[in-house]
């Protein structure tokens, strides 16, 4: 692999940086990164701009580091003829190198330029989904006479705590995007979960139930209010009594 020249090396610094202050800024690094976490990585891209803008303007010569001056005079003594000769061997090769290095900032500036969406429906059938099954916690039912707000995570512990006792006949409001499935009735909507960023990224699923007409389209975010349905499946199930197409939120992890 060609190693980078200093001007390559101080230019992806700078595009780095600069990446992660307009993720910070925009909040676009949500998709990607626990909210909350913009303040931090504002910080490191600040530093990682002035690091890449000292060495982009020490590899054009505006900045001299310590000792270039006495290097290059060192250097000037030593005969012509042995820095022609190093440079007729080394030179084919070492402006291969760095047309080869500039082409690793192709996918930097990439990122920098356009940003990816978040996690979606692509990744759910292939990711790990969120195991409920063992050790989870056990839950009050839930207060009547209003529609409760709830993550899709605590929908499948409370599917999975005693078979969904907790829920009664209390309607509930879930937000998710559209994932397809080969259910027979209904469709599934999805949301991930995650630690840290998306690289460790699981996914909650729950079925709905109930509507009528064609299913939203994939990766649609919806909010569905409806109650709990035992499933024979064991795949948690909502009853859907209204569904609304929405905008994806800022965050989209749970």
């Amino acid at each position: 692999m060609a190693a980078l020249t200093e001007d390559a090396r101080a230019t992806t610094v700078l595009l780095v940086g600069a990446m992660m202050v307009r993720l910070a800024l925009t909040g676009a690094y949500a998709k990607y990164v626990k909210t909350g976490m913009g303040g931090v990585l504002l910080v490191a891209g600040i530093l990682l701009v002035g690091l890449g803008l000292v060495g982009v303007a020490r590899a054009l010569g505006f900045v001299r580091g310590r000792g270039d001056a006495h290097g290059h005079a060192h250097a000037h003594t030593h005969g012509h003829a042995h820095a022609h000769g190093h440079a007729h061997a080394h030179g084919h090769g070492h402006a291969h190198g760095d047309r080869a290095g500039w082409l690793l900032l192709g996918p930097v500036l990439a990122l920098l330029l356009v940003t990816p969406p978040a996690l979606g429906s692509f990744g759910v059938g292939r990711s790990a989904a969120v195991d409920v099954s063992s050790g989870g916690r056990t839950f009050d039912p839930l207060p009547a006479g209003r529609t409760v707000p709830m993550t899709l995570l605590e929908f499948d512990e409370r599917t999975a705590d005693h078979h969904g006792a907790s829920f009664g006949a209390t309607p509930v409001r879930l937000t998710g995007f559209v994932t397809p499935a080969k259910d027979r009735t209904g469709f599934r909507i999805a949301r991930y979960q995650i630690a840290c960023c998306a690289a460790d990224a699981v996914a909650a699923v729950v079925r709905v139930t109930g509507t009528t007409g064609n299913p939203p389209e994939r990766d649609q975010w919806v909010t569905v209010t409806g109650t709990f349905q035992r499933a024979a499946d064991g795949v948690p199930e909502l009853r859907a009594t209204s569904l609304t197409e929405v905008t994806a939120p800022r965050d989209p992890y749970e």
